[in-house]
């Protein structure tokens, strides 16, 4: 940065010198008492001295808001940047980090951080701590677990996790109510889920048999081979009362909600002979279900949207 620069511009507000290649922030940046936002992406920074000492004790580090150093070279989260206590929005994405330091937490104005695209494996509870974080991006890491304290994040309202190495979620992670995106996509959770319940068409024989025992085709075993006549003897019936189908390989898993000695809903798999059984409108019951069953139909058709919706992303 050229010398002299708080002397020409010492209103200067608001600073960009992302992809110029600098591989340093020289020392002018501190006595720039109403800079607010300063972008330096797609740079050099990253080795010693990357950064000017004192930065959280300069006029500068009251003043500053925003600050981008995303697609850079820092293999870890500066200390000296830890010392903007004013800062609401960090960017370090596209760098090199393999961790969050604990001290993350003195950052207490913090509303948005963006971690994505780094190398961390790991959360530390110590981010719970920043109360008014409101938007975080880790993605494109390799994060294998989340840990239950970001419960306490209640200003949280977009958590990104996607292309990460997550197998299970915290069942603590439902107390944040404020949330209003999760993006889990990629994780072998999510990759597991979708495989789970993918619906494979019906083969030509399925097919064959559906249409035999739907239209109640006469047959005997003379008519048959036997293997024929024993396939045909394993059809289950459709248990959507408006569909009255039958199913053999094919099926639709779902999750459907039942009473249980009228205190509880317990929440059990459920077989259906096509995607179109699992819709509410043609699950709902008629004279054949009662009200509770038609209730658990609707609770597991909105279950299942809402599931599918969080983990897809």
């Amino acid at each position: 940065l050229p010398a002299g620069l708080s002397q020409w511009f010492p209103a200067l507000e608001v600073l960009d010198v992302s992809g110029t290649g600098l591989a340093e922030l020289g020392a002018e940046l501190l006595a720039l008492p109403h800079l607010h936002t300063l972008l330096a992406k797609n740079n050099r920074l990253g080795g010693p001295g990357s950064l000017p000492k004192g930065l959280g004790q300069a006029p500068l580090g009251r003043s500053l808001r925003v600050l981008n150093l995303s697609g850079n070279r820092f293999a870890e989260v500066p200390p000296a940047l830890l010392g903007l206590r004013a800062l609401q929005s960090l960017s370090l994405g596209g760098n090199r980090l393999h961790g969050i330091p604990p001290d993350i937490q003195e950052l207490r104005s913090l509303e948005f951080l963006y971690l994505g695209g780094n190398f961390i494996t790991s959360i530390p509870p110590e981010l719970a701590n920043l109360p008014s974080l409101s938007y975080l991006v880790l993605c494109d890491n390799k994060i294998q677990s989340i840990p239950p304290q970001l419960a306490q994040l209640h200003s949280l309202r977009s958590l990104s996790l996607h292309n990460n190495l997550l197998t299970y979620l915290p069942r603590e992670i439902l107390n944040l109510v404020h949330l209003e995106e999760l993006s889990l996509r990629g994780n072998p959770l999510v990759v597991r889920f979708v495989r789970d319940l993918t619906y494979n068409p019906p083969s030509l024989q399925e097919l064959a048999g559906r249409t035999i025992k739907t239209r109640n085709v006469p047959y005997a075993p003379s008519d048959l081979p036997e293997n024929l006549v024993r396939y045909l003897s394993l059809a289950s019936n459709c248990p959507n009362p408006k569909c009255g189908g039958v199913y053999f390989d094919s099926c639709v898993r779902q999750i459907k909600f039942v009473d249980f000695c009228g205190k509880y809903r317990l929440p059990l798999m459920h077989y259906l002979c096509s995607p179109e059984c699992s819709s509410p409108c043609s699950s709902a019951s008629q004279s054949s279900t009662s009200q509770s069953e038609s209730d658990s139909e609707d609770e597991a058709s909105v279950a299942a949207r809402r599931m599918q919706k969080v983990l897809l992303g």
